[in-house]
Formats: C-alpha cells, sequence, structure tokens
C-alpha cells in the first residue's frame, strides 16, 4: 500500500500543481487561454479560465487528501479520504451523464471527458479506496 499512496501522491500533487498555475495565470499545458478553457472547462461559451480563487481551493484540496493519505490513523483523515472518494467518484460518473454534456458541450473538453477525466477521476476513487481498504 506504500507503493501506491506514493503514487497517488505523485498523480494528485501534480494536479495540485496545475491548479497552483493556473491560479497564478500559467496557462499549461496550452498556452493559449481560451484554447485551455475549451479544453478543460468545457462550459458553453467559457473563453477565460476560472480565477485564481477556485483554482487555489482546488490545489487545497488535493493538497488535504495528500496529507489525509499520510495520515490515516486519524479520524479526520479518513474522512477527507472518504469525501474525496465521493467527489471523485461522482465527478467520474457525472462524465457520462446526459446533463451534464449539456452544461459541457464544448470540444475538445466532451470528448476528454468522457475518454479521460471521468476515467482518471473513478481511477483516483478507486486509489484512493484501495489505499483506505488495505491499510
Amino acid at each position: 500500500m506504500m507503493v501506491l499512496a506514493i503514487l497517488m501522491s505523485l498523480i494528485l500533487g501534480a494536479v495540485a500543481l496545475l491548479h497552483v498555475f493556473w491560479g497564478f495565470g500559467i496557462w499549461l499545458p496550452i498556452r493559449d487561454e481560451a484554447a485551455l478553457t475549451r479544453a478543460v472547462v468545457g462550459a458553453r461559451g467559457v473563453t477565460r479560465m476560472p480565477g485564481p480563487i477556485p483554482c487555489f481551493l482546488v490545489a487545497l484540496a488535493l493538497g488535504l487528501v495528500i496529507a489525509a493519505l499520510w495520515t490515516q490513523g486519524w479520524m479526520i483523515s479518513r474522512i477527507i479520504l472518504w469525501l474525496a472518494i465521493v467527489v471523485f467518484l461522482g465527478r467520474g460518473l457525472l462524465a457520462y451523464t446526459k446533463h451534464w454534456r449539456k452544461m459541457t458541450p464544448e470540444e475538445p473538453f466532451a470528448t476528454y471527458d468522457r475518454r479521460i477525466y471521468g476515467p482518471f477521476c473513478l481511477m483516483l476513487a478507486a486509489g484512493l479506496a484501495l489505499t483506505i481498504f488495505g491499510g
């Protein structure tokens, strides 16, 4: 389980770092803000990335999940991990609903969501669940 916790920490850390970059207005991996927005936000007509506060809050939440991975003996850590599992599971399943598709029809987001983002969130939920049940 140690290897899984390390792997999950690295993955979540990379996603958190990406959100920190976005919070500072550093558009990665796509340099054009409008193109990046179409790829990672996908909402109809949105051409600007979310502001610093939402980006930093996501990064903070992911940091809390990483910390919880390494302090599972604490009740608050278990609660954080269970909440993260529910959020990632819900977000992963949402990628396949008609309602979500109507809210986020922009391409390439719509395709990435079904092929990459949704499965990625489901994988994160499964990985976190394994760390709880295996530890």
